[in-house]
């Protein structure tokens, strides 16, 4: 089961992952901004009787981080990082600061290589490693479906003008790695509506130039 939220100041996509056999979840990018955001999380969750075993983040921006120290308190639930980015979570200052959120350093308990899986009850996430819009941006695989971060938006594509931004790794990784995925692959982004890979191949203004080739 997927549940979607959206968190925060900038409306960031938190999405809750539940087993429904073992009733184990998953968060991927707790960027809300409040105890109220944190608790409507929490109530989805005590609903189905899930407990929420880890916290993903798709890169370190704090509108996707800034949730948490917040989360893995109110459940103990391990927070996991690209190896790339988690030096950003320990030393939050900088870009936090930019954009006004208040952090705190926080240790991550897995970092992430490309290739990883995570397991939680019946359900395998792959970890792929898509860099451009950070340098530890990953996208995560579950069957027929890809949580991108803000590798990949609906029509769009991440910015690449902050501290470890790419445009041409982030092209690479979308070329290389997300449009060879199958067609029907639904697409969960970091901000903005769901798409699809077939959708994307299609109409997204920035794949332009590769369409002929994918």
């Amino acid at each position: 089961m997927i549940k979607r939220f959206v968190v925060g100041r900038l409306q960031t996509n938190c999405y809750l992952l539940i087993c429904r056999e073992t009733r184990q979840a998953l968060v991927i990018d707790p960027g809300f901004a409040s105890e109220k955001e944190l608790q409507t999380i929490m109530s989805e969750a005590d609903k189905h009787g899930a407990k929420i075993k880890y916290i993903v983040n798709t890169h370190w921006h704090p509108d996707h981080t800034s949730g948490n120290e917040w989360l893995k308190r109110e459940t103990g639930a391990l927070v996991l990082i690209h190896k790339d980015d988690a030096h950003m979570l320990m030393n939050p200052r900088g870009l936090g600061a930019l954009f006004d959120f208040q952090l705190k350093p926080i240790t991550p308990d897995v970092t992430l290589t490309d290739g990883y899986t995570i397991v939680f009850g019946k359900i395998r996430l792959k970890v792929m490693h898509t860099p451009g819009h950070t340098e530890g941006s990953i996208s995560l695989i579950d069957q027929l479906a890809v949580f991108t971060g803000d590798t990949l938006f609906a029509g769009s594509v991440g910015r690449t003008d902050l501290p470890g931004g790419s445009f041409e790794k982030l092209m690479g990784s979308i070329r290389r790695r997300l449009m060879v995925l199958p067609d029907d692959t639904k697409i969960y982004p970091g901000h903005g509506p769901s798409s699809t890979i077939a959708r994307e191949k299609k109409t997204n203004p920035f794949l332009t130039a590769m369409r002929q080739d994918l």
